[in-house]
């Protein structure tokens, strides 16, 4: 997908606009582990985990993870639903390398799934913006440092 960076910071803007107003309430995901636990079918596991997916606590979207990969592993027939759910978890978890190579796994075979295109933009522009982040940290740091070697000579040079 080639956009300005401005369209691609836009795609991530909106799709954390998306999740953020999509997280399940407390009482859905018990409603859903209810569900899942008395009936261990692979259709109440997938729903279950697909909301864990979308979940703001760390510990529900790790679990939604490993509940997606073994529904994949054992063939569950909705595949790409199944991956969709595990490239939103990672994201959340900002674990945007993760999240875009899943995303680009769909995109494969499924070019035109507007969603993953999303998680994809949207996971590429993050890991430019830590990147970034880094960057200037880095910068800031060395600055600081030349800095303070700067006027320890300074002042060390005074009291001769």
């Amino acid at each position: 997908m080639r956009t300005s960076k401005q369209a691609q910071r836009d795609i991530r803007s909106r799709l954390d606009e998306k999740l953020a107003l999509s997280t399940p309430s407390p009482s859905l995901l018990e409603s859903l582990a209810s569900d899942c636990a008395s009936s261990s079918t692979p259709d109440a596991t997938f729903q279950y985990a697909f909301a864990l997916s979308k979940s703001s606590s760390p510990p529900e979207l790790s679990y939604a993870i490993t509940l997606l990969n073994s529904l994949l592993k054992s063939g569950y027939p909705h595949q790409i639903d199944c991956m969709i759910g595990s490239s939103q978890a990672h994201y959340l978890l900002k674990q945007y390398k993760e999240a875009r190579s899943v995303a680009e796994a769909i995109l494969r075979n499924n070019p035109e799934n507007a969603l993953a295109g999303e998680l994809h933009v949207a996971s590429m522009v993050a890991m430019e913006e830590e990147e970034e982040r880094k960057v200037k940290n880095v910068a800031v740091g060395g600055t600081l440092a030349v800095a303070a070697i700067g006027l320890a000579l300074l002042l060390g040079g005074k009291k001769r």
